[in-house]
């Protein structure tokens, strides 16, 4: 077994991901094609993530202890606990059985046809990014109320500033770290969760194809879709910690 493990690794160097058991292809072509969709869902659940997440956790920071600020904290409360793949099964059940709003389940590519793709990733988007909304409201609110009680935002306050450019220049700008630090995160989750809603939906990416593989015993792909998830993290972490210096003159100068 560790024979067969070095060698995996040289022929990964060497470019070849090795030859899937069940589907007799090879792994890195099976792979090229499920990446794109995984990375469609991916990336739109990780923006949508950012902006709600980001402007709703701001928005109770500002509105604090106000009918605002309690609605929003208790829906994104309860979006920390709900199961992306239950909420998905939810979300399948009304807007799809019960309305008939969007589709059901599937995938098209946006390059074929563009506004059947945007309804058949409408389901899969929300039910991928709402932890991360929850998630990032939270941090974002607990960071804009440490940094709201400066000395330099009362400042700002007294020389007559408007809201949006106290809380744009001043506010935003030194509560990002730790909002940062979670958008890492919340990106890695995403891609995680990719495992279940990719199923619930029937989308044919690359954690439908993980899921095959693991029912299957196909070893190859199973190495492989770890292999890339694992790499796909550390870049991740890599883009967050040079943010910092980019962020933060003081991380960069130190």
């Amino acid at each position: 077994m560790v024979v067969q493990y070095f060698s995996w690794w040289n022929d990964i160097f060497h470019g070849d991901m090795g030859n899937s058991l069940f589907y007799n292809e090879h792994v890195s072509e099976l792979m090229a094609e499920r990446i794109p969709v995984t990375l469609h869902l991916g990336i739109s659940a990780f923006v949508l993530s950012c902006i709600l997440g980001v402007s709703v956790g701001t928005i109770t920071a500002i509105r604090r202890a106000s009918a605002t600020d309690t609605i929003l904290t208790f829906f994104a409360n309860i979006g920390i606990c709900v199961p992306v793949f239950w909420l998905g099964i939810l979300l399948i059940y009304l807007f799809g059985l019960k309305l008939h709003f969007l589709p059901l389940y599937g995938y098209t590519s946006p390059f074929v046809d563009f506004w059947m793709s945007t309804k058949q990733a409408i389901l899969p988007v929300i039910s991928l990014s709402i932890f991360s909304i929850a998630a990032i409201t939270r941090q974002t609110r607990s960071s804009v109320l440490e940094v709201i009680r400066q000395d330099y935002i009362r400042t700002a306050w007294s020389k007559g500033f408007q809201e949006s450019y106290v809380v744009a220049r001043h506010m935003m700008k030194n509560s990002l770290i730790p909002i940062v630090t979670l958008l890492g995160l919340a990106f890695s989750n995403i891609m995680g969760g990719s495992v279940l809603i990719e199923t619930v939906f029937s989308v044919p990416g690359l954690g439908r194809l993980a899921v095959d593989a693991l029912l299957k015993q196909d070893y190859a792909i199973i190495q492989a879709i770890t292999l890339f998830m694992s790499t796909l993290v550390v870049v991740i972490n890599l883009c967050v910690d040079i943010g910092y210096g980019w962020l933060d003159p003081r991380i960069r100068y130190g």
